[in-house]
Order: C-alpha cells, then sequence, then structure tokens
C-alpha cells in the first residue's frame, strides 16, 4: 500500500496488514497532494506536488530515482491518474484549470486534455476513452 498524508512531504509505503511501514520518497519534496503506482507495469510512482516548485515527479517503487517530470506551466497540481490503454500520466491543475497529460514512460509530448474557467480541480480518472474529474 502507497500513501501520503494530503498535504505533507512524504510518500510512504507498507504491507497490507501494517506490519511494515516506510518513508521512501521524503528528501526534497513540497507538500504532495496525489499518488498514482503503475501496477501493471510494477515499476513507477507518480505524484503531484505544491510548494516552491510545484511539479510532477517520478520515482522506483522503493523511492530510488526520483525524477521531476513536469515543472513548467503548473501551479497547484492536485489529482494525478494513469492511462493503461494509451500509457498516459493525467493530472490536473486546479490554479491554471486544466487536465494535462505526458507519455508515461518518457514524460514526453506534454497535451492539455481539457481547459475550463473557475473550476478549481480537485482530482482526475481516466477509464477507457473517458475522463472524470471533480472540483470544489
Amino acid at each position: 500500500i502507497y500513501w501520503t498524508d494530503m498535504g505533507f512531504n512524504k510518500i510512504s509505503r507498507a504491507k497490507r496488514d501494517q506490519t511494515w511501514k516506510e518513508d521512501i520518497v521524503t528528501n526534497g519534496l513540497g507538500r504532495v497532494e496525489g499518488i498514482a503506482v503503475d501496477w501493471i507495469a510494477g515499476r513507477y510512482l507518480f505524484w503531484t506536488e505544491w510548494g516552491q516548485t510545484p511539479c510532477i515527479g517520478r520515482a522506483h517503487l522503493d523511492g530510488s530515482e526520483k525524477v521531476v517530470l513536469v515543472s513548467l506551466g503548473i501551479a497547484w497540481p492536485n489529482g494525478i491518474s494513469i492511462d493503461y490503454e494509451e500509457n498516459k500520466l493525467y493530472w490536473c491543475d486546479a490554479r491554471t484549470d486544466k487536465i494535462e497529460r505526458i507519455d508515461l514512460e518518457s514524460g514526453g509530448n506534454r497535451e492539455i486534455v481539457l481547459s475550463g474557467s473557475n473550476v478549481d480541480m480537485f482530482s482526475v480518472a481516466v477509464f477507457g476513452a473517458y475522463i472524470y474529474w471533480s472540483d470544489r
């Protein structure tokens, strides 16, 4: 099980029975708002981060090899979701009022999927050909 205590600067994991826990991504993080785990490939953990330098980050499932995938043109990235069919990573931003996506493996080919005004997007989910989101 992977989790973040919303608004804190760490990502943790544990066994389902809670007999073992550890913080795996802690150094240099701002305020972590959302996480997505690539369960299919079993390779990466992704997160959205607020703070001095808002970003979309990625690390291996053990927290190693942390990299920033996106750091420009975002402000309050919240929800994050993986589209396994298209191999894309989606996130929503409450400040820019957008849902965007990038290639799951490379982090390239950034695209705006939806752009609104005054919608304060909080979470995003992708299933098949549909994108679902919530706002406040």
